[in-house]
């Protein structure tokens, strides 16, 4: 039955028990893939593709946007952006040509009022990686 727990689960266990063992208490064991302070890189709004140029207008809009899941909270599980509290995320489908579903890319933008984000960013790989949308300076 253990083993339905997930890789590396005795190394974990044995390390909480060392801990409390040598009277430390109890210790945070980070999951593994887990990226806290990953390097966030910036991205122009003007080199995005076109779909997601248009979502970044429909997001400042407050919409309407074609899918359900657009506008609801992103948990920022990847732990790749900065640490906010939930619900300061929202993830948006940046749709892809020729793809049936909803695609791998994304913008999550964060802030309380979801038509005036504080940032946002775009992700073309399903949240592996994330670059901080900059606006472009028209002239």
């Amino acid at each position: 039955m253990l083993r339905k727990i997930g890789p590396g689960w005795r190394l974990k266990v044995a390390v909480v028990l060392v801990a409390v063992c040598a009277g430390l208490g109890p210790v945070a064991v980070q999951a593994r893939g887990s990226a806290p302070g990953a390097e966030v890189t910036t991205i122009a709004s003007t080199a995005l593709p076109e779909q997601g140029r248009n979502m970044v207008r429909l997001i400042y809009q407050g919409g309407p946007f074609k899918y359900d899941k657009d506008g609801s909270v992103f948990g920022n599980r990847e732990r790749i952006l900065p640490a906010k509290n939930r619900g300061y995320y929202r993830e948006y489908t940046v749709k892809t040509p020729g793809e049936q579903s909803r695609g791998a890319r994304r913008i999550v933008c964060g802030g309380f009022v979801p038509s005036a984000p504080d940032a946002c960013y775009y992700t073309d790989d399903h949240y592996a990686s994330f670059r901080r949308i900059v606006q472009s300076v028209q002239q």
